[in-house]
């Protein structure tokens, strides 16, 4: 069954449009040969690109992978479509959905560390307080970034990625599969107990949240 439902699979992709748009990887053009002041920064400009755009397009064909496997499904039991699941999907779905926020994390990490090194290189007054990487986030990228007329647009941009209306319609998949135990994908239900303090009184809820189709 395996064999022959991944070739059902591969055939639903032929046929499933790719969405989005393929990112380059060159997204900034610097001399070639540049001063050593100016080494780090292009260095980065050149490696910070190709790392993003690796991070965007697996989202992009993973999201076109789940796609096809969704037109697989139709079809199925509830037995043949929690077999399937398992065997394919649940790995690359879950990879799918934590997307979002990496490629907003790894844009405010560029971001910072790129601002960072312009200001220090145009601005003879800067002081290098940059963070230690694993605490550099969206604020620290606006605290390095927005001087720069452009950074506005971007922050807004970065904002609504892995922002909200993502989280409300995941079930906060990214926090809950770190901290708790996940939402389940295409059958299954989860949290079928729940516990919260409203108004100083304790309140337990039963019944669970269904799956991420």
């Amino acid at each position: 069954m395996t064999f022959a439902l991944y070739r059902q699979y591969r055939r639903a992709l032929k046929a499933t449009p790719v969405t989005g748009r393929v990112m380059p990887y060159s997204w900034a053009v610097f001399p070639k040969t540049i001063s050593a002041e100016w080494m780090a920064y292009g260095w980065m400009l050149e490696e910070f690109p190709r790392g993003l755009a690796n991070t965007i397009n697996e989202l992009t064909r993973l999201e076109r992978s789940l796609r096809a496997w969704a037109t697989v499904l139709e079809p199925m039991t509830a037995k043949q479509k929690f077999d399937a699941t398992s065997e394919f999907i649940d790995a690359p779905a879950t990879i799918a959905v934590n997307l979002p926020y990496v490629i907003r994390a790894r844009f405010a990490f560029a971001v910072t560390h790129l601002s960072h090194q312009v200001n220090q290189l145009k601005d003879s007054s800067w002081r290098d307080e940059l963070p230690d990487d694993e605490k550099i986030h969206l604020n620290e990228a606006r605290t390095f970034g927005g001087k720069w007329s452009t950074y506005l647009r971007l922050h807004k941009r970065l904002e609504r990625i892995s922002g909200k209306d993502f989280t409300i319609a995941t079930q906060n998949f990214r926090n809950v599969y770190t901290h708790r135990l996940e939402p389940r994908f295409v059958v299954g239900i989860s949290q079928t107990v729940t516990r919260e303090v409203v108004k100083g009184r304790v309140q337990y809820g039963f019944g669970g949240n269904p799956p991420l189709e």
